[in-house]
């Protein structure tokens, strides 16, 4: 359930996660590693992010990204 404070809408990362199709353990570690936007703190604890920064973490999900073919060669002559 998004919540409006000061005239803004914010959702909480459980949300965020259930809209995006992923874990919150995966938003997370996301956030940990500095790959979506933070979010705000809501009431000293809570996770919250802004429409953009939900698209913004959205399209991180759903990136598609080419593979470094190094680095796929490499992993399947470890493989064999």
């Amino acid at each position: 359930m998004s919540v409006e404070i000061g005239g803004r809408q914010y959702f909480q990362a459980k949300e965020v996660a259930e809209v995006v199709g992923i874990t919150r353990q995966t938003l997370w570690r996301w956030r940990r590693d500095g790959r979506i936007p933070v979010g705000s703190k809501y009431r000293g604890h809570q996770i919250v992010y802004t429409p953009d920064e939900v698209e913004a973490i959205r399209q991180f999900a759903h990136r598609i990204e080419p593979i470094d073919e190094r680095d796929y060669h490499a992993r399947n002559s470890e493989e064999g």
